[in-house]
């Protein structure tokens, strides 16, 4: 099922940098995400809630131009 919030993400192992894209075009790095959390999110029925229970206010991240 499509997410209305997550347009596509992107993990990248040897950063631990998990890259969210987000529908409205917003991109934003999250790091240091373990892998096995970036596995539960693709395998989650609701991106956009465990990116807002799981990710948020938990990873450090910041804003990509």
């Amino acid at each position: 099922m499509p997410s209305s919030v997550v347009a596509h993400m992107i993990y990248k192992p040897e950063t631990q940098t998990l890259r969210i894209v987000y529908v409205s075009g917003m991109v934003y790095d999250y790091s240091p995400v373990p892998e096995s959390v970036y596995q539960e999110m693709k395998a989650a029925f609701s991106k956009g809630t465990f990116l807002n229970e799981k990710i948020k206010g938990r990873y450090p991240y910041k804003k990509v131009n």
